[in-house]
C-alpha cells in the first residue's frame, strides 16, 4: 500500500520534538491564545512576508473572516474560481455575499486572469484566487485588475504554504492571504487549524475581534464575531514543524520532477505544469488521464491511494442550484474535473515507490483501453 499522504513518517522524524512541546503545554495550564500563537503568528509573518498574522481554528474562518473583515456581505458578489474545495464558496455564502464563477487556465488549473474582468458587475467587491495543488495564481493579472476596479484581494493559500509568484510568496498579494493547517497540508497540524495575514493594522485589528466574539475588549463586544482561535497546542505542534517547511517544499519539488520524468514517454499522461515565474510547492501531484474513474478504481483496488480532487465544479454543486448555473457554462474546469487525479505525494515518498505508482498507473489505463 502506498498512501497519498503517510505523517506516519515525518512523525517518527520530529515526533519526540513534538511531544516535548505538546507536555510542556499541558504542564503550562496555558491552553489558549498562549506564548506559542503568539511566535507562532510572528513567525509566520515572518516567512511569508507580511506585517500581521492571526492564528483562527480552520483555514475556512480564515477566509470567511477575512470576508467580514472587509465588510463584505449580502448583495455583494465575489469571483472566484469553481475548481476548488467548497470552503472556498461557503465562506463566501456564510458572508452573506454571492460567489460568481470564472472558467480555469486548464495547465495550471487556477483562475484564468484574463477572464476576471468580463464577471464584474457593479455588484462586484472582492476576488478569491484560488492557489489550488501548490500552484500559485496569476497575482499580477489579479493585483491589476483588482487595483482598476477598486476591488479587494483575498488569497486562498489553504494548499500554497511557501508557494511563490515572480518570487513573492502567496498569501503577502492581497488585502488577506488565507492559510489551513489541516493535517493533509504541508504545513499541517495534528486537529483543525488556520492563520490569516495581512499589512493593514485596521484590517489586522478587525480580524482579531471577529474571532473572539466580535469584541476588541474583553466582554465588550461591538458586533456579531465567532469564536475561532488557533488551538495553543496546535501552535506548539506547527512551531515545530515550520522551521521544516522549506524543506519539505523541496522534496516535494523533487518527487515532482521525478514523476514527471518517469511519465515522460506516456504522452496520453497529462502531468502538471508549473509556470516559469512561479515556485509550486505540490501540495498534490495530479495528473490528467482519460478514464479516470475506471483508473482510479483500479489504483484503489491495487493499494494505491490515488486521489480526486475534485469530482464536481463547484458551479454544478446542489449547494449552489439556486445561482443558475448549467452544465457547459465553465467547459474547461468541467473537463479537467473528469480528468484529474492526485498521485501519493509526500516528503518522504521514495523513489521506488513513484515508481511503483507510476507504472500501476500505466498498467491500470491500459487495462481500461482494452475493456472498451
Amino acid at each position: 500500500m502506498i498512501p497519498i499522504l503517510d505523517s506516519k513518517r515525518q512523525y517518527a522524524k520530529i515526533g519526540k520534538e513534538i511531544e516535548k512541546e505538546v507536555i510542556e503545554v499541558l504542564a503550562s495550564g496555558s491552553y489558549i491564545l498562549g506564548k506559542h500563537n503568539k511566535a507562532l503568528q510572528s513567525e509566520f509573518s515572518n516567512f511569508v512576508g507580511t506585517k500581521y498574522s492571526v492564528g483562527l481554528n480552520s483555514g475556512t474562518d480564515a477566509l470567511h473572516l477575512a470576508l467580514r473583515a472587509l465588510d463584505i456581505g449580502r448583495g455583494d458578489e465575489v469571483i472566484t474560481t469553481a475548481f476548488t474545495f467548497v470552503a472556498t464558496a461557503s465562506a463566501i455564502g456564510l458572508a452573506g455575499a454571492t460567489p460568481v464563477f470564472v472558467d480555469i487556465n486548464p495547465d495550471t488549473f487556477t483562475i484564468d486572469a484574463n477572464k476576471i474582468e468580463a464577471a464584474i458587475t457593479p455588484k462586484t467587491k472582492a476576488i478569491i484566487p484560488v492557489h489550488l495543488y501548490g500552484q500559485a495564481a496569476e497575482m499580477d493579472k489579479i493585483m491589476d485588475i483588482a487595483k482598476r476596479h477598486n476591488l479587494k484581494v483575498v488569497e486562498d493559500c489553504a494548499q500554497a504554504i511557501g508557494a511563490e509568484y515572480d518570487g513573492q510568496k502567496v498569501g503577502s498579494f492581497g488585502d488577506f492571504g488565507c492559510f489551513s493547517f489541516y493535517p493533509t497540508k504541508n504545513l499541517g497540524g495534528m486537529g483543525d487549524g488556520g492563520m490569516i495575514t495581512c499589512n493593514d493594522e485596521n484590517l489586522y485589528n478587525r480580524v482579531l475581534a471577529l474571532r473572539n466574539h466580535g469584541g476588541a475588549i474583553r466582554y465588550y463586544h461591538d458586533e456579531l464575531g465567532v469564536n475561532s482561535r488557533l488551538d495553543e497546542i496546535q501552535a506548539a505542534i506547527l512551531r515545530v514543524k515550520m522551521p521544516y517547511i522549506n524543506e519539505w517544499n523541496e522534496k516535494r519539488r523533487e518527487n515532482a520532477y521525478r514523476y514527471n520524468e518517469m511519465f515522460a514517454k506516456y504522452p496520453e499522461i497529462l502531468t502538471p505544469q508549473e509556470a516559469d515565474n512561479t515556485y509550486c510547492v505540490y501540495h498534490q501531484y495530479t495528473i490528467r488521464i482519460e478514464n479516470r474513474d475506471e483508473v482510479h478504481k483500479l489504483l484503489q483496488e491495487n493499494g494505491i491511494g490515488a486521489m480526486i480532487y475534485y469530482p464536481v465544479p463547484l458551479h454544478l454543486q446542489k449547494l449552489h442550484k439556486s445561482l443558475g448555473y448549467k452544465e457547459g457554462d465553465l467547459p474547461l474546469t468541467e473537463k479537467d474535473t473528469k480528468m484529474v487525479m492526485s498521485l501519493p505525494m509526500f516528503p518522504e515518498i521514495t523513489p521506488e515507490e513513484q515508481q511503483t505508482v507510476v507504472d500501476m498507473v500505466v498498467k491500470c489505463l491500459n487495462m481500461t483501453k482494452q475493456a472498451v
